[in-house]
Parts: structure tokens; sequence; C-alpha cells
């Protein structure tokens, strides 16, 4: 079976483009592209990845399909298309094209209104995704899971991916509300969970493996194996993990686990669920 990151990204950094990645950030404020990528995917054990989108605009479509185009390795892209256009439609008739366009995303967790989720406009777009096949990533940070719930009860069909797990604050070690809610929103059979981003919700230069243990153990239990899977969200980690470190961490977790559900975990159920 493959063994697939299910979320990392590629950009030709440009400071207004990407404006999120401020001077704390300062290591990841360069280019970062497939052949950085591919080195470390091998000396890891990985065969192939899904790249994210990370700048909200169709160009970065286009960016990030013309690298799976040359690239094999790239399974998959999670696109970005404006949901709540009147042509939405027609946008993702013209996508249909692009094999590797997976699915979408929204950076939901920067939107100022927090049930931005719940917009008709953008209901209605999300409305649309079974029928041309696609997947959408939930990005969204912990107060934003009270409205998830109501979202994504509205398309039991539609195949969702919470990206992250939701972004708890590990660095203050923050858990009961988290865990509460994130439980309401793993009842959902059709959402699946991105074990990712964890790294960067510690404490940058101190964390520990074990101060993750009490997230990996809520999520494990409440999605269960087959709805988990992993990304590194490389090259991000890199403000407080190398991607050795980011693999360890999951993979000392697992390694409890069957080998039939750490294959699943590293590359099974991002297969099934971007249909790879």
């Amino acid at each position: 079976m493959l063994r697939i990151d299910s979320h990392q990204h590629f950009w030709k950094y440009d400071p207004v483009r990407y404006g999120w990645i401020d001077d704390s950030m300062s290591v990841i404020q360069k280019d970062f592209l497939p052949e950085d990528l591919a080195p470390i995917l091998k000396a890891n054990g990985f065969d192939g990845c899904i790249t994210v989108q990370s700048h909200q605009s169709e160009q970065e479509n286009e960016f990030q399909l013309a690298n799976a185009e040359q690239h094999s390795f790239i399974k998959g892209v999670v696109g970005w298309v404006d949901l709540q256009s009147p042509k939405i439609e027609e946008r993702l008739d013209y996508y249909q094209q692009f094999e590797k366009l997976k699915g979408f995303r929204h950076i939901l967790q920067g939107e100022s209104q927090r049930d931005f989720m719940l917009l008709p406009d953008f209901l209605n777009g999300i409305s649309l995704l079974k029928k041309y096949g696609y997947t959408y990533d939930i990005l969204i940070l912990p107060d934003q899971l009270k409205y998830t719930a109501e979202f994504v009860a509205k398309f039991p069909d539609q195949r969702f991916l919470i990206d992250h797990i939701a972004k708890p604050n590990i660095k203050q070690q923050e858990l009961k509300d988290w865990e509460k809610e994130i439980k309401v929103i793993a009842a959902f059979e059709n959402v699946y969970c991105k074990v990712s981003g964890m790294v960067t919700e510690a404490d940058w230069q101190n964390w520990q493996p074990a101060d993750f243990n009490n997230y990996l153990e809520v999520v494990t239990n409440s999605f269960g194996t087959n709805r988990l899977m992993y990304g590194s969200d490389w090259p991000v980690c890199k403000v407080a993990a190398d991607y050795e470190q980011v693999v360890s961490i999951v993979k000392d977790y697992f390694s409890a686990f069957s080998q039939t559900e750490q294959q699943v975990f590293f590359g099974g159920n991002a297969i099934e669920f971007y249909n790879i």
C-alpha cells in the first residue's frame, strides 16, 4: 500500500501574498518547491503526497496543478475556488479536466465572521461539490468547532476532512472543550481527520513528544483508525520541527496499533478519501 503524506504545501515566497508567514516564522520565508520535498519523502519512506492550497486564488490552483503534472509523487491537489460565487458550478465544471484536483479548501480560520461556513452562499457552493466528486478540507480553530457540527450535518453525503485536528491549544495543554466538540464532529461518519499541524500548536522551542499523547488519544478514540490520516504540514512544521520529528511523533504513538491500522493511517485512508 502506498504511503501518503496527506497535507503539505508548496509556494514561491512573496511577503504580500503570504502575509500570514510573519517574522516569527522566518525559517519558512522562502521558496518551497517539489524538488525540495521529494528527497525528504523518499528518506522517510513515503511514496507521495497531497498538496494543499496556501493562498486563496485560482492562480494558486494553476501553480499547484502544474507542479502535480510535472511530479508523479504529487498524487492530488486541494485547491481553492470561490464557493460563494454565482458562477461556482461553472468553475467546478471547468476543473473536471484536471484529474489530480481532488477537492477544495477555504481558510475559514482566518475569517472574522466565525460562523462563515454557515453563510447561505457558502453552503450553496458546498452543496455542489459531491456532484463533481470533490472533497472539502475544513480549516478551523477550536472556537469554530461549534458551528462545524451544524455545517457538516447539512451534507451527510459530502466527504469532509478536519485539517490539523482543528488546531487545539497544545502549548497550554487545553483539552476539555476541544475534546467535547471533536467527539460531536466525529459522530458524523462522512468526516475524516488529518493528524497534522500539531507541532505548530505546541511550544515551538520546547515541545516534547508526550505533549501530543492526549490529543492523539482523543482523535483516535473519536474517529477510529479508519478515518484518520497522516499529514506533515511541511514546510509550515519547520517553525517547530523537522520532517523526521513530525513523523516520529505519530509513528511512535501508532506503533502500538496493528500493521493494518498503521497502513491505513499512513496511506490507505488518504488513498480512499482523495480517490488516488
